[in-house]
């Protein structure tokens, strides 16, 4: 079993502190929160939290942009992969975005993922001028793009939205960039199960994953992909903490368990506790399976 370091909101002063201690206490990836900006007035529901536990959450909290965070802390690591939890890539120019992942992928040695996804706030599509309701149309041709000029040939594409010239992007990783897509409407289950390499999933307890893994088992037969054995499927209980809680996402098919250590919310969590934190889950969970 692989485990996933959650960072949560904020702490990104922390970040080239705790990345070598994940990567030197045994976790094999660390993934990083995406947010663009918090708008002071939405017309959008969030789908994980309440009103008010997003405003407390989002409003004024740090969150650098994901690439830039992988960037720093692949520079102080050698093993650990990274990735967003998740990007919102509909809001990015695709090959503006193919280029910072194929760069990233190329000088950490392939230890980069997309952890790709939508957005549940309209203004991050309206402001952005993309209408709201093009987001999943979008979302599939900036896979195609990305997918494409990281190939590392000559590549063209044409859409209603894109019309890309035949073109090669250089350099790029040695190995595929591997796409997570993240979600848990049914829509986001099968663009994982058809044209993903994984699914992430986001705030969960157990009772939620087993239908949603269930259904993406379920379109992976229909797609002819449930035959890959190096799909991977990031899953987060919010209720686990015994190792017999985590062996459960085991039998579920999970091949990552993802956590976050400590209450990324307490205004009194200091680096010192973070890395304490870091230790004590693999000691008592990693180290122990």
């Amino acid at each position: 079993m692989r485990f996933t370091l959650m960072t949560g909101l904020g702490g990104t002063e922390d970040y080239t502190a705790i990345a070598p201690a994940a990567e030197d206490a045994g976790w094999t990836s660390m993934a990083i929160p995406d947010s663009l900006f918090y708008p002071e007035v939405t017309e959008s529901d969030y789908p994980y939290l309440s009103t008010e536990a997003v405003r407390q959450a989002l409003d004024g909290v740090p969150v650098l942009d994901p690439i830039v965070a992988m960037a720093i802390m692949v520079g102080v690591t050698k093993t650990l992969r990274f990735y967003p939890a998740v990007l919102k890539v509909p809001v990015r120019q695709p090959l503006v975005l193919a280029k910072a992942l194929s760069s990233l992928a190329v000088v950490s040695n392939n230890r980069i993922s997309l952890g790709a996804g939508l957005s549940p706030w309209k203004e991050d599509f309206t402001f952005n001028g993309i209408p709201f309701e093009e987001r999943g149309k979008r979302m599939d041709d900036c896979i195609a793009i990305i997918r494409g000029a990281l190939s590392g040939e000559y590549f063209e594409y044409a859409s209603q939205y894109y019309d890309v010239g035949k073109m090669k992007m250089s350099p790029v990783p040695t190995q595929p960039l591997p796409i997570l897509f993240g979600g848990h409407a049914v829509p986001a289950l099968r663009r994982a199960a058809q044209v993903g390499d994984g699914w992430i999933s986001a705030n969960s307890d157990y009772a939620s994953l087993q239908p949603m893994i269930s259904k993406l088992n379920e379109l992976r037969q229909e797609y002819g992909t449930d035959s890959r054995t190096d799909f991977e499927i990031h899953a987060f209980d919010m209720h686990a903490r015994s190792l017999d809680d985590f062996r459960r996402l085991e039998g579920l098919g999970v091949t990552d368990i993802c956590v976050t250590p400590w209450n990324p919310y307490d205004p009194s969590l200091d680096l010192a506790q973070k890395l304490a934190k870091i230790e004590q889950f693999a000691s008592h969970i990693i180290h122990r399976w």
